[in-house]
């Protein structure tokens, strides 16, 4: 499958069942996300896994996951991050997202459904599960199975929901 083909195959679940991601596949997505590329390879990302019933107890305190059966926290540590010297532009958080874009890919090249969420209480989170001040919460990536149909992978085009790259891109000039 090309990433082309992948990219469009993912979307967004909300309706996850009860079944746990073997603990096989699990390592593959995070050694997807393990390679991922950061600023000057410095790594300031940090993934908390979360499978455990008190876990995802403390994980529903900040957020909605939808019963998925495995949630990734993923933080960063911006002081570890590169920071662009012409205007103090710290990439942590861009690490950070590459990282969870990384392992959304692998889970849905792996037939593990995904959710990427930043609507969640990053207050929460840092208190029920011990996150670090010098850590900053970032994304949730919630990751399992579903009983739904799967989306078309041409429901973006179908439905007109995507911009056609002639407003997205310009060449040269803005």
């Amino acid at each position: 499958m090309s990433f082309l083909e992948l990219a469009k195959k993912r979307y967004s679940v909300r309706n996850f069942n009860n079944q746990q991601i073997p603990e096989k596949t699990l390592q593959y997505i995070l050694e997807c996300g393990r390679v991922a590329l950061t600023g000057v390879n410095y790594q300031p990302q940090h993934v908390l896994v979360i499978r455990s019933k008190e876990g995802l107890a403390k994980m529903e305190k900040a957020t909605t996951f939808y019963n998925a059966q495995t949630v990734l926290l993923i933080c960063t540590e911006p002081e570890k991050a590169w920071t662009r010297k012409y205007d103090g532009f710290n990439i942590a958080d861009i690490d950070a997202t590459i990282v969870t874009d990384h392992m959304l890919h692998a889970a849905t090249e792996q037939g593990v459904s995904s959710l990427w969420i930043c609507r969640f209480r990053p207050e929460v989170v840092k208190e029920e599960f011990h996150i670090p001040d010098n850590y900053r919460p970032v994304n949730i990536l919630a990751l399992g199975y579903t009983d739904e149909e799967p989306k078309s992978p041409n429901r973006h085009d179908e439905e007109g929901l995507r911009k056609p790259l002639s407003e997205t891109v310009t060449y040269e000039t803005f």
